[in-house]
C-alpha cells in the first residue's frame, strides 16, 4: 500500500518539477537574448578562434580576446559521457599550469547521444560539485550543424583552421592556442587531458614569450 501511496506522490511532484526546469530554460534563454545583442564576429571574418565573443556559464557576453598572451586550451565537454571523468585531468592541468598561463576554455554541447541536457545553471553545479572545476566554464553552443556557433565553425573550418579543421567526432575533442592566438594543436577525443602529448605540447607553447 505505501508503494502505491509514493507512486502517487511522486506523480504528483513531477508537473512541479517540469514547471520549474521549464522556467530555468526560459530565464536562460532570456539572458542569451539579452548577451547576444551586438558584437557578433562571424567564422567567415575572424583571423583567430580569440576573435569571437561568448556567453560564459553565467550568462554573461566575454571577449576570447581577453585571453590573447596565455596558452588556451579550448574543449567541448558534456556531463553523462563516457569521458567526462576527463573533468578531473583538465582541473589537474589548471591546478599545475594556470600560474604559468595556461586558460582551459570548456564549451559544453548536447550533439553527440544527448549527453548534456541539463541547463547552463545545472552544468555549473555538477563540475564545480562532481570535479571541483575552477578553469573557464561557458554557457551550451552546438559543434557541429546548421547551429553550430561561430567559434567552432571557425575551429572545424579546413579554410580558416587549416589542418586542425575538421568536425568535431565527439565530446571532448582538444583545440590549444598558443599565446599569438593561433591553433597549434588539436587533439581527438579519447586523447587524455593529461597524456605525454598534451602535456609536452602544453608546456612547449608556454615556454613562448608573449607576445609584444
Amino acid at each position: 500500500m505505501w508503494r502505491m501511496k509514493f507512486a502517487i506522490v511522486l506523480i504528483g511532484f513531477a508537473p512541479l518539477v517540469a514547471a520549474a526546469q521549464e522556467k530555468e530554460a526560459k530565464t536562460e534563454k532570456a539572458k542569451e537574448s539579452k548577451a547576444d545583442k551586438g558584437g557578433r564576429v562571424t567564422a567567415e571574418k575572424a583571423k583567430g578562434p580569440l576573435d569571437f565573443r561568448m556567453r560564459n556559464i553565467d550568462g554573461e557576453r566575454v571577449a576570447l580576446s581577453k585571453y590573447r598572451g596565455d596558452v588556451v586550451l579550448i574543449v567541448n565537454v558534456a556531463s553523462k559521457c563516457g569521458l567526462t571523468p576527463q573533468y578531473e585531468q583538465l582541473q589537474g592541468l589548471h591546478e599545475k599550469y594556470a600560474g604559468e598561463g595556461l586558460r582551459i576554455l570548456a564549451f559544453p554541447a548536447n550533439d553527440f547521444g544527448k549527453q548534456e541536457p541539463g541547463t547552463n545553471k545545472r552544468i555549473k553545479a555538477f563540475c564545480t560539485s562532481k570535479f571541483g572545476v575552477e578553469f573557464d566554464l561557458f554557457a551550451k553552443v552546438s559543434v557541429k550543424g546548421n547551429k553550430c556557433c561561430a567559434l567552432y565553425k571557425f575551429l572545424t573550418s579546413a579554410k580558416k583552421n587549416g589542418k586542425f579543421g575538421k568536425p568535431i567526432a565527439w565530446n571532448f575533442t582538444k583545440f590549444l592556442v598558443d599565446r599569438s592566438g593561433k591553433v597549434v594543436g588539436r587533439f581527438e577525443p579519447r586523447v587524455k587531458p593529461d597524456s605525454a602529448e598534451v602535456v609536452k605540447a602544453i608546456e612547449k607553447a608556454l615556454k613562448e614569450k608573449k607576445p609584444a
